[in-house]
């Protein structure tokens, strides 16, 4: 039965990386792979956020729906991989290395913003 939470977290997640990513290469208008770094960062926030929650609160359902199926879809490792990729191809050094740097400093920060956050919230 965990594995339809899962499913069914992953499907929300894909959904919703699919429609932020978009959202923000497109507004943004930028050859740099912000839509992916955004999804990263979000993901990593909540990540931190959702772990604390289920510290305190045990749900293995939510747990396997939210962190497993939702945060596995909507971050990416493959993608950004390949981003960074496609940049070294093209000859663009500083920018791969910026977007290598940049995602993880940013969600290891957002990560630890997670956490933060939860703690602040419910005085832990």
């Amino acid at each position: 039965m965990l594995a339809v939470y899962v499913g069914v977290g992953g499907f929300l997640g894909a959904i919703a990386r699919f429609l932020i990513a978009g959202f923000v290469q497109k507004t943004l208008g930028t050859t740099f792979p912000v839509g992916t770094l955004c999804v990263n960062v979000l993901g990593s926030f909540l990540i931190g956020f959702l772990v604390m929650v289920f510290e305190y609160v045990i749900a293995p359902e939510w747990k396997a729906m939210l962190i497993t199926g939702f945060l596995g879809a909507l971050t990416t490792f493959s993608t950004f991989s390949y981003e960074t990729v496609v940049l070294i191809q093209e000859g663009l050094f500083l920018k791969a290395f910026f977007n290598v740097a940049v995602n993880v400093i940013t969600c290891l920060t957002a990560t630890t913003g997670g956490i933060a956050f939860f703690r602040l919230l419910f005085r832990v």
